[in-house]
């Protein structure tokens, strides 16, 4: 398997944690607890990082 871009890894956390605080502050916003947003991060980090990674061209 190709090493992966550093780049597209960093897209790929950006885009877990913006996915997570979205899933976060909705979920906070329903159930009118706070703690949900930092879980939500914690998600989407955790999703960020477990992503496939891009295919290389």
């Amino acid at each position: 398997m190709s090493e992966i871009n550093a780049r597209a890894r960093k897209k790929q956390i950006i885009v877990g944690l913006v996915s997570g605080a979205v899933t976060g502050v909705i979920i906070s916003a329903l159930t009118q607890f706070w703690w949900w947003l930092p879980t939500g991060m914690i998600l989407g980090l955790a999703s960020g990082m477990l992503m496939k990674p891009p295919a290389q061209k």
